[in-house]
This record gives structure tokens, sequence and C-alpha cells, in this order.
């Protein structure tokens, strides 16, 4: 018996994340992303891993700002817009940026992007020269090359060093003053975070976003602190997707080989456009199922273009059915994904998934041996 499917008007008007739940772990902006996310579809579950100290409070900033009156720097290095906005409002309110604006013009003023340098203009100050590839390591080439030994060299971060910067000019012989904008801190209440290491080790999420550094350095140091490391990239390396700004970004995850998507473009709206291309082509499964076309998605299942949210258990069930599409799965396997302590329970719970698919026939009994969706087998072996 057939029973009733919520259905789009058209299929191609379901959006292209819905059925997908995406973690974020950004403090800052976080809110923009997560309804650029939204607005596709998306279910999106909150949980910094990092947080912002107050640059008017940060001591550091104010003491590397005033190193630099004193000290003088022939090379200042902005590397991001809004890091060089920060740091010359943040001096305007300590009484210091008119004489910070005054050092900055005796110095070459070197941008790493087109950000960094609107910013810089917006102070009256020019910058002298800015890579195309807006990379860090441009920066330092192009720097080596003009020569830094025995210069002062201030490198404004912004949330996460730049060792290979930083480094590079030191072994060039440059004496550099990091200045620390908008320094990340673990987040003062750390049990969202929590939440979601465990999640991510049982696969209860699709993807894991990150745009910091820290903040994916901070969840795994999390992961590792709870004991679920192992498990957290088992789950990044199979069922859940990475995804972040940036090669910087994803450096702690290159260095637990957890494999990652990014755009090529660093920027927020980037990364929204490759989650949105990447996730459902990496983890979609399209299946054609007693006449209907079945889209598997993370939480839910289009059925013939309509929305159908299943529980996890169902969802488990129906991903099993899925892994070898057309062949029969026993009710002992069923019966040892489902917890259950009889095959009588696993009986009901295929009962319930027919009746939200809608048709009864996309799951065939087999008789004495267990189940299959009704779709020609990938493989010998039905």
């Amino acid at each position: 018996m057939r029973t009733a499917v919520v259905q789009t008007a058209e299929p191609a008007l379901v959006d292209a994340l819905t059925g997908y739940t995406i973690a974020l772990t950004a403090a800052r902006r976080r809110e923009e992303f997560g309804a650029a996310l939204e607005r596709r579809g998306a279910r999106i579950v909150y949980a910094p891993a990092i947080q912002i100290v107050p640059l008017a409070d940060d001591s550091e900033l104010r003491a590397a700002t005033e190193r630099c009156l004193d000290e003088r720097p022939e090379i200042v290095v902005a590397t991001t817009g809004i890091g060089f906005r920060g740091w010359m409002d943040t001096a305007e309110t300590w009484g210091l940026g008119e004489p910070l604006i005054g050092v900055l013009r005796g110095a070459i003023i070197v941008s790493r992007g087109p950000k960094a340098s609107g910013a810089i203009r917006a102070t009256g100050l020019r910058e002298q020269w800015s890579p195309e590839s807006e990379s860090s390591a441009e920066v330092l080439s192009h720097l080596l090359a003009a020569g830094v030994a025995g210069k002062r060299v201030v490198v404004q971060l912004h949330g996460e060093p730049l060792p290979a910067l930083v480094d590079g000019l030191r072994d060039g012989g440059a004496e550099v003053i990091e200045l620390p904008v908008y320094r990340w801190v673990p987040p003062e209440d750390a049990a969202p975070l929590a939440r979601l290491v465990e999640a991510v080790s049982v696969g209860g999420v699709d993807a894991v976003a990150f745009t910091s550094a820290p903040a994916a350095l901070s969840f795994l140091e999390a992961a590792e602190q709870m004991h679920l490391l192992p498990a957290v990239c088992k789950a990044l390396r199979g069922p859940v997707v990475a995804a972040a700004v940036g090669p910087v970004t994803a450096a702690p995850l290159e260095c637990a080989d957890i494999p990652y998507i990014s755009p090529t473009r660093f920027r927020l709206g980037a990364l929204v456009r490759e989650i949105v291309e990447q996730l459902p082509a990496r983890l979609g499964q399209r299946l054609p199922l007693a006449g209907h076309d079945v889209e598997i998605r993370g939480h839910a299942v289009l059925v013939d273009g309509g929305l159908v949210a299943l529980p996890a258990s169902s969802m488990a069930l129906l991903r099993a059915l899925a892994t070898r599409p057309g062949h029969v799965v026993s009710r002992r396997e069923l019966l040892n994904l489902t917890g259950a302590t009889d095959e009588h329970a696993v009986e009901v719970a295929v009962g319930r998934l027919r009746t939200a698919l809608g048709d009864a026939r996309m799951i065939r009994t087999v008789v004495k041996r267990g189940y299959r969706l009704d779709c020609e087998p990938s493989a010998p072996g039905r």
C-alpha cells in the first residue's frame, strides 16, 4: 500500500544542501556563514572551537604596538584587511592612532591582498607592493629578494601564526615583530565543542567546516582530550567531510592525515560554494527503486523529488541496505545494526522504513535470507 510522501512542486526546487547537517567551528562571522548554508537547505550545528580576545583588552597587541612606536620598523606586512583595520581602530582608542600612522608613513608597506590594501588606503597610507597570488609565500619571496638582513619587519597576524613567513624572514636576517591581531583562546563554554566531537566520532554530522587553523587545532585537541581522536579521524576520512577555507586553515588537518575540501579562492563565500558543490557529490547516493527516483542524503531522503525526513535508526537501516544496492542483507546483519534483540524487531524496523518511503516495494523481503533494495544489483552475488 502506498502512503503519502511530502513533495515539492518540482524536484529542482529542493535546495542543494537539504538533508545535510553541517557543523561550524567558527567564532567570527559564524551567523553569516551559517545563514548562507541554511539558505541552501543545510541544517547547522554551531560549536565554536575558539573565542576571540577583545582587541582593546589584549595586552600582547598593545605591547607590540608600543614597540613599533619605539623602534620604528622599516617594513610592515599587512596580511588581512579586517586585521589591519582592527589594529588601527584599537590604536586610536588607546590614543596611539596618529603616532602609529606617522611611523607607518616612514615604512615600506607590503599588502598580502586587495582587502588588506583597501584597509591600508582607508587610513591614508599606501602599500608599495602586493602579490597577485595573495599568498604569504610570494610575500616572503619578494622580501627576501629585496633583502631584509638587518631590517626590522612588522608582520600583522590575524588570529593564527604564520611560521613559514616569520621564520623565513628571520632566517633572512630580519628582526621580526609579530603583531597578534584577533588572538584566539579556547571557548569559554566547551560543552558545544564536546558534543560536536562526540557527534563526529559516530558520523552524526555530514560535514565540519573550519575557517581558521586555531579552530581546527582546538577541535582535534578536544577530541584527543576526550580520547576520541582515533574515532574522529576515522570519521573524517570516511563519512564526514572536512571543509577548510584554505591551506593555512587546513594545516592541522593535514598533520593528522585528514582529507579536506577547500576553494581555490580563500574566502568565506567561496567556501560556501565549494560545500554546495562537493557535499552532495561526495555523500549523496541516487538509486532507482521500484520505479521511483530515490536520493539518499545525510539525514533525509528524496523520493521523486519529495523530502522524507527519517530518524537516525531508519537512516542507518537504509544505508546498510544501500551499501550494496540490490544485494541481500541478512537479518542477522541488520539485527546487529539496529541493536535489536530478535528478528521480529528487525521486521518492525523495516516496516517503518517502508512506510516512511511511501512504497513497500522499494524494500523486498527475501524469504529465509533477509532484505534487499528493489534495484538491479551492482555486482554478482545477489
